[in-house]
């Protein structure tokens, strides 16, 4: 008999086959600590091959300057705007 109300060890918003895409530093700054570490999978909730995904996607925007690079860059950086979810409408 499977125990009803068990958590997962993932996280369910990022599926196994999800693209982490380099473009978007919105989604990959909540990978990144205040201090411009790359949060641990442990920590993160994803598993070894999404981490690994992240690393690298992070990897490349820093390399583009999409995301800043370094604890010195993360004072003066401008973090982007959060996308709302929601669609606007016209009145």
């Amino acid at each position: 008999m499977l125990k009803k109300g068990r958590r997962s060890k993932f996280r369910p918003e990022f599926p196994g086959d999800f693209k982490f895409d380099y473009k978007d530093p919105q989604t990959l700054y909540r990978f990144i600590m205040e201090g411009g570490k790359i949060i641990p999978s442990r920590i993160s909730k994803l598993s070894h091959t999404q981490q690994k995904r992240v690393n690298d996607a992070i990897k490349k925007a820093r390399n583009l300057a999409l995301l800043p690079l370094g604890t010195h860059a993360y004072d003066t950086f401008q973090r982007p705007e959060a996308i709302s979810p929601k669609p606007f409408e016209l009145d």
